[in-house]
């Protein structure tokens, strides 16, 4: 969160990818840092992430792809 908040601040487009487990440690820090909104343009995939398959982890980007992009290009 803390690189997420640097790039905006420089203009530099920028999207943290976090596992859902992290929703309310986004928040929190983003909040911290007096950039609450970057947590909204944070992705989440599903928990966990740890010990996933390649095509656990596959499928797990490829559907946080389009929200990854929209984000960086919104």
């Amino acid at each position: 969160m803390h690189d997420l908040v640097d790039y905006e601040a420089r203009g530099i487009p920028s999207v943290m990818i976090a596992s859902s487990e992290f929703v309310h440690a986004a928040q929190t820090q983003a909040a911290a840092l007096g950039m609450p909104e970057m947590a909204e343009a944070s992705i989440f995939v599903p928990h966990p992430v740890q010990g996933s398959t390649d095509e656990e982890m596959h499928e797990k980007a490829r559907a946080a792809y389009h929200s990854i992009v929209s984000a960086i290009t919104g």
